[in-house]
């Protein structure tokens, strides 16, 4: 045991024992994984931002979730208007 040398861990080739099966038993995966572009190895941010954009195009919203999600924030961003008094005339054209 030296001091500059570090420890190397033991690999054991275990199959478990009534396991009929292709793989690793072992593997933790995500179920959704395979359906998913942005699931995986995407190195970058710009990887990331384009896959995102990309599933988003080729897969359509089949229950209304985008449209719901932007009603929200329309609604909380003019609860929040309010909330401060934010006076809303500035945007009429009669100044």
């Amino acid at each position: 045991m030296g001091i500059l040398n570090t420890r190397k861990n033991k690999r054991y080739n275990y199959q478990p024992r009534y396991y009929k099966g292709e793989g690793n038993p072992f593997e933790l995966k995500h179920k959704f994984d395979d359906f998913r572009v942005t699931a995986g190895d995407n190195k970058g941010l710009k990887t990331k931002l384009n896959n995102a954009v990309e599933d988003y195009k080729y897969n359509s919203d089949k229950s209304g979730a985008n449209r719901r999600v932007l009603i929200i924030i329309g609604v909380l961003i003019l609860v929040f208007l309010f909330i401060i008094d934010f006076d809303l005339s500035i945007f009429s054209i009669n100044r």
